[in-house]
């Protein structure tokens, strides 16, 4: 039995407590990277294999070229077209307090080295700082395919078990401090999110959770969509990824916190 295997059956413990590279498959799309010195006549090509137009380029020049992580639904079809430009990284996107941080150009993001234990416990800290007790979550599903909320129940798993951080899930936003927010905010369920949101008590959090609600992914900006929940209600962190990790969501909840 190899030491992957055994990592993931459990060796007298279910739950991780480091969730090292060698839990992410060499295969798994984390997002993309681009690679420096390519040539710009691949930038066209990535450009218009893109299905929610994640790449862009001002001036067909790849010193322009920028990609949208919120946007970005890692497909793969731009590294398979474009493979001297872009390459698929198997470390997910790290979370951002603002929309504008989505936005990558040339230069790769820094991955968070530390593991999900340690961010845990340091969520865990900071949530008895601030409230004094544990944290209320309510996740609003806002139109989405349910892709993030197989991650979000994934947290209450054996593997991960977000509890003993001090973080559970309420049926009511009336008794939550955090608003999970997944899908493209679709046009029936705009004023159920609203209402979500104003039920909530202050001081209250609310995280985007995966490329459709950052920026509406792979629905867009369309008829039946609004095109990301910020157009709805305030968002104070962005948690790109199609879908996001669990490693990613907690690490969104400690920037959340840490932010307020």
């Amino acid at each position: 039995m190899t030491n992957k295997t055994k990592g993931i059956m459990g060796n007298s413990s279910e739950t991780i407590r480091d969730l090292d590279n060698s839990f992410i498959a060499d295969n798994y799309r984390g997002g993309i990277v681009l690679n420096t010195g390519a040539a710009d006549d691949q930038i066209e090509l990535a450009e218009s294999a893109c299905p929610t137009k994640a790449l862009t380029s001002a001036k067909g020049d790849y010193k322009d070229l920028q990609v949208d992580h919120g946007k970005c639904i890692m497909c793969g079809y731009c590294s398979e077209i474009a493979p001297k430009l872009i390459k698929m990284k198997n470390k997910p996107d790290n979370p951002t307090q603002t929309k504008s941080r989505l936005i990558e150009q040339l230069v790769p993001q820094v991955q968070s080295s530390e593991s999900y234990e340690q961010i845990g416990i340091a969520l865990k800290n900071k949530i008895h700082k601030m409230f004094g007790r544990s944290l209320a979550i309510r996740q609003i599903d806002a139109g989405s395919c349910n892709g993030c909320e197989i991650e979000i129940t994934a947290l209450n798993n054996p593997i991960y078990d977000i509890e003993r951080f001090g973080i559970h899930f309420v049926a009511s936003p009336r008794h939550a401090d955090v608003l999970l927010v997944t899908g493209p905010a679709s046009r029936n369920m705009e004023i159920a999110l609203k209402r979500a949101f104003e039920a909530t008590p202050n001081p209250k959090i609310v995280i985007a959770v995966g490329a459709c609600a950052c920026s509406g992914g792979i629905f867009g900006d369309t008829y039946a969509t609004t095109g990301g929940i910020d157009k709805i209600v305030p968002v104070d962190v962005y948690i790109p990824g199609c879908p996001p990790r669990p490693q990613s969501l907690i690490s969104g909840l400690f920037l959340a916190i840490d932010k307020k």
